[in-house]
Parts: C-alpha cells; structure tokens; sequence
C-alpha cells in the first residue's frame, strides 16, 4: 500500500471510529469530540504556477516571487521537495507552465490529498477576463476559469486558492466552496492592470508583523490583510488611485470581502496556514507536538461554534465557548512556560 493509500485508510477509519460513537449516544459522542487529535498530522502541499510573463521585466520578478515562496515553504516551514510543485515559464521553475502540466499536478494532487490537509494553489501572472469568459495565461493554450474551477472543487481537504494575476476577479465565485479559501487581486472584471497583490502576499509568510495575533505562525486571513495594507499604501505612494483591491472568500458564497469590510468572510481562513501544525523545531518533542496538533484543532472548533451561534442557545454558546478559550489558554501557557 502507498503512503496516500494508508493515510486514506486512516482517515477512512476515523470517519468509522466517529459514527460509532454518535451512535452510542450522547456521553459516548461527547468523549470522541473531545478527544486529542490522532498522532497523524495533517498534510501541507503547494502547486505555485507563474504563467507566460510577455516580457523579461516581468518574467524576472514572477520568478523572484516563485523562488521567494518556494524557499520559506521549504526552508522555514519544512514540506518535503514532493509536496511543492512550480511551474514556470522556463525550465528551471521545475516544470514549464503549461496546461498538461497543471492539469496534472492537480490531478495529484487530487489523489494524493485527504480530508485534514491543506494544498495552496498560488497564480502568479497575467490573465483576462470580459462579459463572457476569464482566463490566466499559461505558456501555450491558456485555461478558463471554469476549467480551473473543474479541478480545484474535487481536491479533498482545505484549498487556498489564490489567483494573484490581473483579470482575476471571476475566478472568486467560480472556486468557492465548501472548506475553500479563495483569494483574488481584483474586486472586478474591469480591473485589468499588472498586480503587484502577490510580492505582498508572498512576504507576509516571512516578515512578523503579519503576525497580528502572535501566535508564532501567519494565518491565510493574516496575509491576506497584510498583503491588502501594503496594497493600498504601495498605490496611496505613488498618488495613484489603486488598481487592484484584493478579495477573500472563505464562506463558499462566491461574493468576499475585501480589508475593511466585516462579515463572515476570514473566519475559516483565519485558522488556515500553510505552516504545518507542529513546527519543523518542535516534531522531536511528541508531547509538544501533540499539544500543537490540540491547538489547532480547538481554534478549528472554535471557528464552527462561532459558525453556529444563532442556532444555539446562549448559555450553552457561552459554555462551550468558555470551555474552548480556557483550553486554548493553557495551551498557550504551557508553550510559553515551557512545559
């Protein structure tokens, strides 16, 4: 059996594992929900895809943006040579970016991905959109956005689907979904200038001060209002009304919201990372391993309770929301402490 293969089975076995318990009753279901996470950790993966540049000023820079990324994922935050495809518009990307050659790296993916993972599909380039069809330009026949959208939506676990090039916006309704963060340079079609959304984005997963909350590790919905504020200055800069304005969409509804608008967009991704649960300094350590792996798993419960709230009563709300937050408290005490 290959190593996707035991992993689905696992989860496979989980799922079983949980249906048994909810049907021996309450008490029984409420101690598999409380339960620690299994020792598995969830997988991180990355398919990074810089287009046709139409030029060298730009093919430089898209190249400098790719190799940036490549090297805090690999380097700061340890996923295997396997687990990162990048594709460029020459050979040294590791691939050229053509459109057999996405369509196959998403079709691995697809197979080799679980519920419990998160894979980030990151656009860097250029691409079109009109009234009638959207596309991001790959070195030979292009692909549209509904043929982007056909492979992401099968891909099991969490995706972050980032589309970082000019014309992006319609790729937004196009790939929500359920468990998807999906992120766009634009906020409409008729926005069809160079982006510079992903040197932004790009950065945040190595500079600390997108670290709002300082919890050591840069949340999907920490770079996205990172990547967002450095926007808007870089425009404010030059005394040019911007271009661009960044969406983020992460309740399957398609519509987003942008760096100052409220609304239930970011709750999801503000509990995504593409850093691995447990830290590459800390996977010698299994008993702080396993308290990393709790963690993420309370902030994922905390975002469905909050989620559930107007169908909830309010004393039981605030029970359970007292029981998560006093938990993820002492977690945190502990790592600080050190024991």
């Amino acid at each position: 059996m290959t190593a996707a293969g035991a992993r689905r089975a696992g989860a496979v076995t989980m799922r079983m594992v949980g249906w048994r318990c909810r049907a021996a009753g309450v008490l029984l279901a409420a101690a598999c929900a409380t339960a620690p996470a299994p020792a598995a950790a969830a997988e991180r993966y990355a398919v990074i895809v810089t287009g046709a540049s139409g030029g060298p000023e730009y093919g430089d820079k898209y190249q400098k943006w790719r190799s940036e990324l490549v090297r805090t994922l690999r380097d700061t935050y340890g996923y295997p040579d396997d687990h990162i495809v990048a594709l460029g518009e020459d050979a040294d990307a590791g691939g050229k970016a053509t459109r057999e050659n996405v369509r196959r790296a998403l079709a691995d993916l697809r197979k080799r991905a679980i519920d419990g993972d998160v894979s980030l599909v990151l656009l860097i380039g250029h691409g079109s959109a009109d009234s009638e069809e959207a596309k991001f330009n790959l070195v030979g026949p292009d692909m549209t956005v509904d043929e982007w959208a056909g492979l992401i939506k099968p891909i099991p676990g969490r995706v972050v689907f980032v589309n970082g090039s000019s014309g992006s916006f319609p790729f937004l309704a196009a790939v929500a979904g359920r468990n998807r963060v999906v992120v766009t340079a634009n906020d409409s079609a008729a926005q069809q200038f160079e982006t510079v959304f992903p040197d932004f984005f790009i950065k945040a997963f190595a500079d600390d001060a997108a670290d709002r909350d300082k919890n050591g590790k840069v949340s999907l919905l920490e770079a996205f209002t990172f990547a967002s504020t450095r926007v808007k200055e870089y425009f404010e800069g030059k005394g040019q009304l911007a271009t661009e304005r960044p969406l983020l969409d992460d309740t399957g509804a398609g519509v987003g919201r942008d760096l100052e608008t409220q609304g239930k967009d970011g709750q999801v991704a503000q509990i995504t990372y593409l850093a691995p649960e447990v830290p590459a300094g800390m996977a010698g350590n299994p008993e702080l391993a396993e308290m990393m792996r709790r963690r993420a798993q309370l902030e994922d419960s905390l975002v469905l309770l909050r989620s559930r709230k107007e169908q909830m009563q309010p004393d039981r709300y605030d029970d359970e929301l007292e029981r998560i937050l006093l938990e993820l408290a002492r977690i945190d005490r502990r790592r600080r402490s050190g024991t």
